[in-house]
C-alpha cells in the first residue's frame, strides 16, 4: 500500500498575515475518495465550498499537517542571505514529509526552477527513498495537492479572521491589490508590527513615503 502527500499554500503574496503550508497523506488506493467529494484546487472553490470540504476532507484522508509562518519569519528569510521565500517553503515542506512519511510526495513547486527546487528539498528529507514529485499548477492536476490547497486555504482565512477580530477595523484580504489591505496599511504600517510582512515592496513603500513626510514636517 502507498501513502501519498499532497502539499501546496495559501498566502504567498499577502503583505499580511502568515503564509500556510498544507500536508495531505492519503493511500493511493483511496485517492478516489477525494475525487468523489469534488476537491479541485481551491482558488476554484468559494470560501463557503472550501470550509464544507474541509471537514469532509479531513474524514477522508489518512493524516495531515499545516505550517502556519508568520511575517516576522518570512521577513527573516527575506533579509537572510543563505534563504529566500522558495527556500523557506522547500524546509517547511521537508518538515511536513518528514513528519508524515510518505512513499511518495507530490509538491506544488513555487519556483520557476524545478530541478533546483526538487534538490534543496531532498537535502532535508530524512527518508532519501521517498518518491518527489514537484510540479507547477499540482494543485490543479492532483487531488491530494487540491486537497492540501484546500486545507492551507481554509487555515490562512481562519488567521486572516482571527486578525480581523483583534483589530476591529476592516483589514481586507492582506493582499496588495485590495485596496482595503492598502487603506488600513497607509494608516497602520507602524501600528501592528506583528502582522505586516515589512519586506514587502508595498510596506516598504509606504514607510519610506511617510518618513520623507516627517523629514519634511521637521
Amino acid at each position: 500500500m502507498v501513502l501519498i502527500l499532497g502539499i501546496d499554500e495559501a498566502g504567498r503574496g499577502p503583505v499580511i498575515g502568515p503564509l500556510v503550508i498544507a500536508g495531505v497523506s492519503i493511500d493511493e488506493k483511496d485517492l478516489y475518495k477525494l475525487k468523489k467529494l469534488g476537491v479541485k484546487d481551491s482558488k476554484l472553490l468559494s470560501p463557503k465550498q472550501r470550509e464544507e470540504m474541509f471537514d469532509k476532507i479531513i474524514n477522508t484522508i489518512k493524516g495531515y499537517k499545516s505550517i502556519i509562518i508568520q511575517p516576522e519569519e518570512i521577513d527573516s528569510a527575506l533579509k537572510s542571505e543563505s534563504l529566500n521565500l522558495n527556500w523557506l517553503e522547500a524546509i517547511k515542506s521537508a518538515e511536513i514529509i518528514n513528519s508524515l512519511k510518505p512513499e511518495k510526495a507530490i509538491v506544488d513547486c513555487p519556483s520557476n526552477n524545478i530541478p533546483a527546487y526538487k534538490n534543496f528539498l531532498k537535502g532535508y528529507l530524512k527518508n532519501i527513498k521517498t518518491e518527489l514529485v514537484v510540479e507547477h499548477k499540482a494543485d490543479f492536476k492532483y487531488a491530494v495537492v487540491s486537497a492540501a490547497s484546500i486545507i492551507a486555504k481554509v487555515t490562512r482565512d481562519k488567521e486572516i479572521k482571527e486578525i480581523q477580530k483583534k483589530i476591529k477595523e476592516p483589514i481586507g484580504s492582506g493582499y496588495p491589490s485590495d485596496p482595503v489591505t492598502i487603506d488600513f496599511l497607509k494608516k497602520n504600517y507602524d501600528n501592528y508590527p506583528k502582522i505586516f510582512r515589512k519586506e514587502w515592496a508595498s510596506w516598504k513603500n509606504i514607510n519610506k513615503k511617510k518618513k520623507q513626510k516627517s523629514l519634511k514636517d521637521f
